[in-house]
């Protein structure tokens, strides 16, 4: 199974194979992929003759197997591509063309919102050929990584404040994520090429003050003045505000800090290693953690932040507002 930077790293070079079978949870890489390959292989002319687009719910596996033994026309390339992939319920009719595809044809199958099982025959078939790759939701911890890459590649920087709000305020669905930092990028003045948390809070309506990395923050540091501020703000602007995201980020720092707590090493490399983190300097929240709560407390906190949760969707809970749980938690976390 091939990763995203050797498919690029091929196609890039004009390198390419007969059949890409791209699949997983993550839509971003399998557009990214799938257009990059199309927009290499033909230009806007040859496109017009020898780009075939279909889709699952509209077609069968005779259907795909006749366009793919077409030959170009006027250009190296024909491409067939596939989206919505999964709405055909069976890809075992594809091995007869897969003894044998066209060296002309670039067949791109998009298989979104999960994979089809590697243990399948037709997985490794395909793999003989063509390839297979399977694109994986990122993990929190690897958003501030994706969104610097991101930028740099279009040759702008970010302050690491404004990294962490971005990913607080987003999320791991990466599309959203490029769409909203185009947007940044094109409101920057033509002098500037470092994003800044004044840039985010003015263009995309984060507060630099109140926001869930300030909160996470003023936990750590065990800031009750500040944690009790934004919380305020947080309740009296609930709709920029929905607790489910807050909770989601509490629990993942909590969870991390107890898993920091069995670390043989303490160091911030050693921290940064065993959470799985890009850079040492992220181990540093944990490192702060450790020094104002125990283990004890910390497991505690993540039970109540599991509460709090439940108390949000109804569980238990048929009066108490979302302002007045987050308040419960915020307290039971500092006291």
């Amino acid at each position: 199974m091939v990763t995203y930077e050797e498919i690029v790293k091929d196609v890039r070079i004009k390198k390419f194979c007969p059949i890409y079978l791209l699949m997983g949870e993550e839509d971003y890489y399998i557009d990214r992929v799938s257009e990059y390959i199309i927009d290499t292989a033909l230009n806007e002319n040859e496109k017009e003759f020898n780009l075939t687009v279909m889709y699952g719910l509209d077609t069968d596996i005779a259907s795909v197997i006749n366009n793919a033994k077409r030959y170009p026309m006027m250009s190296e390339y024909q491409v067939v591509i596939v989206k919505e992939a999964q709405n055909i319920k069976s890809w075992d009719g594809l091995s007869f063309y897969l003894q044998q595809p066209l060296n002309t044809t670039i067949l791109i199958i998009c298989y979104k919102h999960g994979s089809i099982d590697k243990r399948k025959k037709i997985v490794a078939e395909i793999e003989k050929v063509g390839m297979v790759f399977e694109s994986k939701k990122l993990k929190e911890a690897q958003l501030p990584g994706f969104i610097s890459a991101y930028l740099k590649r279009k040759k702008i920087e970010i302050d690491p404040k404004a990294t962490e709000m971005m990913a607080d305020f987003v999320g791991n669905d990466l599309n959203r994520m490029a769409g909203e930092l185009d947007k940044l990028i094109i409101t920057l003045p033509k002098n500037k090429s470092r994003i800044s948390p004044d840039d985010i809070e003015k263009n995309i309506g984060i507060s630099k003050d109140y926001n869930n990395f300030e909160l996470k923050n003023a936990l750590i540091e065990k800031d009750i003045l500040k944690a009790n501020k934004i919380v305020k703000y947080f309740n009296d602007n609930p709709k920029n505000n929905p607790l489910q995201p807050t909770i989601a980020l509490l629990f993942n720092y909590f969870s991390n800090l107890m898993v920091v707590f069995y670390s043989p090493d303490k160091t911030e490399r050693g921290v940064a290693s065993f959470l799985g983190l890009k850079s040492p300097w992220l181990a540093k929240e944990y490192l702060s953690g450790m020094s104002r709560y125990s283990g004890v407390k910390v497991m505690n906190i993540i039970t109540e932040i599991r509460r709090c949760d439940a108390k949000s969707k109804g569980i238990g809970n048929s009066s108490i507002s979302q302002g007045e749980l987050l308040r419960e938690l915020v307290y039971f976390i500092l006291h």
